[in-house]
């Protein structure tokens, strides 16, 4: 497989994981958001739940920051799949990681969190997706 098939390859799965994640609270939204909240006074909790669940990301960033360095490393040597691999298995990893602060907030749909909070948490969790992007200089 060459370096652009890989590239295009890992350019789907990151679109897909993304849809995957923001899946949950789309549909949650629709199905559930009118309906009336479960437990309202968890609403506070669940936004700083969702809020506090973007530090986990750190722990994941190191592993796919050490992954890229270590496949710009390998570039046009024979260990170049094994470190698109492995790049390929930190960026897993982190991404569901990232996904937290959404799927938080689809729960928070059933104890009536507002637009504005949920927005919130999409769109932190768009920009730390947007962390987990491969580099145009790889490649």
């Amino acid at each position: 497989m060459t370096r652009g098939q890989i590239r295009r390859r890992m350019s789907f799965s990151w679109w897909q994981q993304l849809v995957l994640t923001l899946l949950p609270l789309v549909l949650a939204n629709w199905l559930f958001g009118k309906s009336e909240p479960l437990l309202p006074g968890l609403t506070m909790p669940f936004f700083i739940a969702g809020v506090a669940s973007m530090f986990v990301t750190l722990r994941f960033f190191g592993p796919y920051k050490h992954g890229l360095i270590a496949l710009q490393k390998a570039l046009d040597t024979p260990q170049e799949p094994a470190a698109w691999a492995e790049l390929g298995r930190a960026r897993y990893r982190a991404l569901l990681a990232a996904g937290l602060p959404v799927w938080i907030a689809a729960l928070a749909v059933f104890v009536g969190l507002e637009g504005v909070p949920l927005l919130l948490l999409s769109v932190s969790t768009l920009v730390l997706f947007y962390l987990y992007r491969i580099p145009r200089q790889i490649g």
